[in-house]
């Protein structure tokens, strides 16, 4: 009898946890967490900033306490009453990559952080954990929300950024919301910005597999003016007065192009139907930057834009790992790790990635990525991820892509 009752437990515990419904823990609504990460690459800590919320939810509905990717950082939001893991999700931060920079070895800065998850009804606690390229967690901070709290700031939903949208999903209730953000485009260059938001969706969908499952994707474009046109260029003494204060030569890489004011960001989009990020930045100097699960920035005009904001989405969106080596300095990955890049392996533990190309005789394991050129392995000679002049994405990474997409939308 003991027996029996044990698997009926079991078998209830089962029945609960897949009948669990978004409606029974949130609100169709946004909680927007605002965090600063701080420290150098031997002691980092997590602080809470603010707390938003914002209008609607655009995120995921379904297989909420699942991670679409492991990722160099994670949340999880547990319900205060019954314990349960009720939404989870995973993301890189430009802090994390600083931490192998040889700047983060002689001193301390701070970078802010902003993450989405859906509005809770009750109580919840909020864990935040940050992890080294070895997967040990570094930092991480616990603390509980109230939805009542009277602090929560709320987005005025009255002053909404222009926007437009370019594509509507055909279920918007199951799709994937994608929002492009003007940078460095004055008002009287928003028609140019239109055209290069144009440019970059055709872009995105001659590549599989967004090409087939292009009806799953919610796109708009975002226009909040800036004061000059451009961006600023540091090593060059320009600065420009722009909406995102973007600018080149992140961690003093000339092409590095990124905007450290996620707020900001953030800010421009509050009350518009956004999930992922694309910033086309108004310049025609190479260069771009995409961080998964955050944002990607990419410049505009100039022959590689194409190829290039198509890359940085294969960053932000699908988590995919830069295939090129880079001069093997500050390494980010090791052999005792496997890359949570779905598209990148040490052989460390090279289960459920892409054996089954391997099985069907359809990709191989060839040597070099992730800006190495030893101890780490691709799965075809060429690919989007690792040169502009490939075409399209590998086998490899369409798989992951698809994964992704399907994660999301179904």
């Amino acid at each position: 009898m003991k027996n029996i009752l044990i698997i009926s437990a079991l078998l209830l515990s089962s029945i609960t946890a897949t009948a669990q419904r978004f409606e029974d823990y949130f609100e169709d609504r946004t909680l927007r967490l605002d965090y600063i990460f701080a420290g150098d690459n031997t002691h980092q800590q997590i602080y809470v900033d603010e707390l938003v919320s914002l209008p609607r939810w655009y995120g995921r509905k379904q297989r909420l306490a699942e991670l679409p990717l492991r990722g160099n950082g994670q949340i999880t939001v547990t319900s205060k009453a019954d314990g349960m893991v009720i939404y989870r999700h995973s993301f890189s931060s430009l802090f994390q990559e600083w931490l192998s920079t040889a700047e983060a070895k002689r001193t301390r800065k701070s970078f802010e952080n902003v993450f989405l998850v859906p509005f809770p009804k009750a109580p919840v606690d909020v864990k935040i954990e940050l992890f080294d390229y070895h997967d040990r967690v570094t930092s991480s901070l616990s603390h509980t929300i109230d939805p009542k709290d009277i602090l929560i700031r709320k987005a005025d939903q009255h002053q909404i950024t222009p926007f437009e949208t370019l594509q509507q999903a055909t279920d918007t209730t199951r799709c994937i919301h994608v929002a492009y953000v003007a940078e460095g485009y004055t008002a009287e260059e928003m028609d140019v910005f239109l055209n290069d938001c144009k440019i970059a969706m055709e872009a995105l969908f001659k590549h599989e597999p967004f090409k087939k499952n292009q009806n799953r994707f919610n796109m708009v474009a975002v226009m909040p003016a800036s004061q000059e046109s451009g961006t600023s260029h540091p090593s060059k003494d320009v600065w420009k007065n722009t909406a995102l204060s973007s600018h080149f030569d992140t961690f003093y890489s000339d092409r590095y192009l990124t905007t450290l004011h996620l707020k900001k960001l953030h800010d421009v989009l509050a009350g518009t139907p956004y999930e992922h990020i694309i910033v086309l930045v108004n310049t025609n100097h190479y260069g771009g930057g995409g961080i998964y699960n955050s944002y990607n920035l990419t410049y505009t005009h100039g022959p590689y834009f194409r190829p290039v904001v198509v890359h940085e989405f294969g960053h932000s969106f699908g988590g995919l790992g830069d295939e090129y080596p880079y001069g093997d300095d500050d390494p980010m990955y090791f052999a005792d790790t496997e890359p949570w890049e779905p598209n990148l392996t040490t052989k460390h533990d090279f289960n459920g990635k892409w054996e089954n190309l391997i099985k069907e005789k359809n990709a191989g394991f060839i040597e070099g990525g992730g800006y190495l050129s030893k101890g780490i392995w691709r799965g075809y000679e060429n690919c989007r991820m690792r040169t502009n002049e490939e075409p399209e994405f590998c086998l490899v990474c369409q798989q992951a892509l698809q994964r992704l997409i399907d994660f999301y939308t179904k």
